[in-house]
């Protein structure tokens, strides 16, 4: 847990998630893409090791301290490159607009970047849509654009051809 006169930094506690969820919600929104999260309390309880299981993300919280409100989260993980050995990856950042241009952004990025470096990660990475004004925000702060610079593009498979890849193993070793 990291404070100052503004703002307390920490980790998720059970009794945040529900303030998380809602904020994953209106990131969503922000995105234009409001039917996508399909994220349930249990879940990210459960992934962030809240429940006793082991925790496969970080859940961390921006409070602001003169209401007790949160009012911007993250969520980060641990990866891997076969260039570098671990980083860290920082799947949201997150401030409510009502909160913006207070340094809300700028604390959760700083914390963020502190928690790799604890973590002895030689990189922090994250993807930001194409439109998103923050891409100017996060240069800033010295993150390098890697579409821009050497091309990278990033790909997903999705749940229907992830179980359709998996059938074909499962049916090419029968």
């Amino acid at each position: 847990m990291s404070n100052n006169d503004q703002f307390t930094f920490q980790r998720a506690k059970v009794e945040d998630i529900k303030d998380v969820l809602a904020m994953i919600q209106e990131l969503a929104d922000f995105e234009k893409m409001s039917n996508g999260p399909r994220l349930t309390e249990e879940d990210l309880i459960r992934d962030a090791g809240l429940s006793g299981e082991q925790e496969c993300c970080e859940v961390y919280v921006l409070v602001d301290n003169a209401t007790k409100l949160a009012i911007g989260y993250s969520i980060c993980y641990k990866a891997y490159s076969t260039w570098q050995g671990r980083y860290f990856f920082v799947e949201d950042i997150y401030v409510r607009p009502e909160h913006r241009q207070r340094g809300a952004g700028r604390r959760i990025f700083l914390e963020v970047s502190a928690r790799a470096v604890e973590l002895k990660c030689p990189r922090l990475e994250f993807n930001v849509l194409e439109w998103n004004p923050a891409r100017k925000f996060y240069e800033s702060l010295g993150a390098v654009d890697l579409t821009a610079k050497e091309g990278w593009h990033y790909y997903r498979v999705e749940e229907q051809q992830l179980s359709k890849l998996a059938n074909d193993l499962a049916s090419s070793k029968s």
